[in-house]
């Protein structure tokens, strides 16, 4: 599994509500076919965009956009992040 965990801080529930986008923690190794089939597998969506980003502390970030017809506040509540 290339996902460690959802990012809950207020801007990632920010971009759940207003931009149908989830954030999540990757191994560093992940890449962004690989986040993309995850997130399709596990939560039964259809993915339009992955961004990746690197942060200060050495770790890796993947910003999902979801594709219309699938909603990031579905993931959420099945995560239980709101």
């Amino acid at each position: 599994m290339v996902l460690i965990a959802p990012v809950k801080t207020e801007k990632a529930i920010g971009k759940i509500e207003f931009e149908n986008t989830i954030t999540f923690r990757v191994e560093n190794s992940a890449t962004k076919p690989q986040v993309r089939d995850e997130v399709e597998k596990v939560f039964g969506v259809k993915v339009a965009s992955v961004r990746m980003l690197n942060t200060l502390g050495g770790g890796k970030r993947a910003v999902v956009k979801l594709a219309d017809g699938s909603k990031a506040e579905d993931i959420s509540s099945k995560l239980k992040m709101v």
